[in-house]
């Protein structure tokens, strides 16, 4: 009977301790994430219409959230019409930083929809920021016919 009695109080001990390292963290525990993570504020802008051969920028800020100095390496435009700028010193954890794109609207008439990718050291990977415009022809002329 006590054989019967220790097994059991074993394999509740046991299964007790499994679902304790198998449970989540309660909502109010912070996940600390080991390493830089790069967080923006907002991931696409719209720079609504605008005149064939206007020079528009836009900047997107980015927080690093994790626990280590982030570092960007590199911003890729899908074209030479956007030309990238950004924050070329680590950003400390909970500092902000930027990245800047300046979009030359010349010869680009009709819908844009251009994509900026930021290489860093985040555990979360390269980012993907966008931007959208239209841009009116400067051929588009009104004339009225008398």
């Amino acid at each position: 009977m006590k054989k019967i009695l220790t097994l059991a109080f074993c394999l509740s001990f046991g299964f007790t301790v499994a679902n304790a390292q198998t449970a989540t963290p309660a909502a109010n525990q912070k996940v600390v994430t080991d390493g830089p993570v790069i967080t923006f504020t907002e991931n696409k802008f719209d720079f609504g219409t605008i005149k064939e051969g206007d020079v528009v920028n836009h900047t997107f800020t980015f927080k690093n959230t994790g626990n280590q100095p982030l570092l960007i390496s590199d911003v890729r435009v899908t074209c030479g019409c956007t030309t990238p700028d950004w924050t070329k010193t680590p950003v400390a954890p909970g500092k902000t930083g930027f990245i800047t794109a300046q979009f030359n609207s010349a010869g680009k008439a009709g819908q844009n929809n251009k994509v900026i990718t930021v290489v860093s050291n985040s555990v979360t990977g390269n980012a993907s920021l966008s931007f959208v415009t239209n841009v009116t022809s400067k051929n588009t002329a009104t004339s009225s016919i008398k």
